[in-house]
């Protein structure tokens, strides 16, 4: 019985080594190497370029204070839409001490004036009704009748202004009414009721009471890099994505490019302009962030195989022609535009022949 056990282990083990040697000797063999085989063809090349910058309206305006006080009302919201116009906020005035007491003053000046004038001109008629001063003496007391008159007219509207910014006679024109300068859209109201506001003048640009913008009228706005801006020009065709709107494209039209260069992250990039179209069933926010695909270069109707299929030896360029099975023709070409996957072919090569492409790699 030892003995059987004994020769059936000797056995096993032979089968172990003998198995073994089998696999090894399988490995051992070259495998077949095998190419995919892409055919030449006809095709429109497009080079193109990939710009990011952001949306925004063409017409974008600050409205700001002709008068410095503080928002007593707000009459819109941001969103809404507004006309050119009409009133966004009101603005309460608070008169300067110095300017209203001399507005104030100068009330009471004119109303002793005018007293007197009044006192001057009831003597003067009255002589003048019995004929005992002549026509020239009594027109002059009617005239300075009516100089008194429209001086206490007038320091009573530069009163009404200093105290409360706008008088009876230009309440329509009131420069505390801030009133909207275009039609659009209101993107941003930063104030508050209470705020305090200044008026813009030569050393203070003043405060922004609200940004109106025309959403209907947008543009791209960024920034495409030295070396490509010399491929493109003004009137292209480009093509507007949005990260923000999954799945939408827009038309766009290049409209500026900038002459001089700005230095950004270590590379001089040059500012350019589009013109978007957007359809009215799509809302744009200004300031969204996009890509826009430029086209740099273009070749229509010809030869062209996947740029993988190349070979370089020194200058050279070659591929590997396909004569036969498993049989492969060195084969010189001159290559033209690529757009990154495909290349133009110029020469050695014609429609229809097939080159060797990458090695096909079997799954385990």
């Amino acid at each position: 019985m030892k003995k059987n056990l004994k020769y059936i282990i000797l056995a096993l083990v032979a089968l172990v080594f003998i198995g073994t040697f089998v696999v090894l000797w399988k490995n051992s063999r070259p495998k077949e190497v095998k190419y995919e085989h892409l055919e030449v063809s006809v095709k429109d090349i497009r080079k193109t370029s990939v710009v990011t910058g952001k949306i925004i309206p063409r017409d974008e305006v600050n409205i700001k204070p002709q008068i410095s006080g503080i928002i007593s009302e707000l009459y819109k919201e941001a969103g809404e839409n507004v006309a050119e116009g009409e009133i966004i906020a009101k603005v309460k005035v608070i008169p300067e001490m110095s300017s209203l007491s001399s507005a104030q003053s100068r009330v009471r000046l004119a109303d002793i004036n005018l007293k007197q004038a009044q006192t001057n001109y009831d003597r003067e008629k009255a002589l003048f009704d019995k004929n005992l001063v002549s026509a020239e003496e009594y027109d002059q007391v009617k005239q300075a009748l009516a100089q008194a008159k429209e001086e206490k007219a007038a320091a009573i509207e530069t009163l009404e202004v200093v105290r409360d910014g706008v008088s009876k006679s230009n309440a329509r024109s009131s420069s505390t009414l801030i009133r909207s300068t275009i039609s659009g859209l209101i993107l941003d109201i930063p104030v508050k009721v209470g705020n305090s506001v200044t008026q813009s003048n030569t050393f203070n640009d003043g405060t922004t009471i609200a940004t109106v913008a025309n959403m209907g009228d947008l543009i791209f706005d960024g920034f495409i890099d030295e070396t490509e801006v010399g491929r493109v020009q003004e009137g292209v065709p480009m093509k507007i994505s949005v990260g923000a709107l999954k799945n939408v494209t827009f038309d766009a039209v290049m409209e500026f490019i900038s002459p001089k260069a700005q230095e950004k992250n270590g590379t001089n990039e040059f500012e350019i302009k589009a013109a978007v179209t957007v359809p009215d069933s799509i809302t744009v926010r200004s300031g969204y962030s996009a890509n826009a695909e430029i086209q740099l270069e273009s070749a229509d109707g010809v030869l062209s195989i996947p740029e993988s299929a190349l070979a370089f030896e020194g200058d050279s360029t070659f591929v590997y022609l396909v004569k036969g099975e498993k049989k492969y023709d060195k084969t010189s070409v001159v290559t033209g535009l690529s757009d990154g996957i495909n290349i133009e072919i110029k020469s050695g090569l014609k429609e229809g022949d097939k080159v060797r492409g990458n090695q096909i790699i079997e799954k385990k």
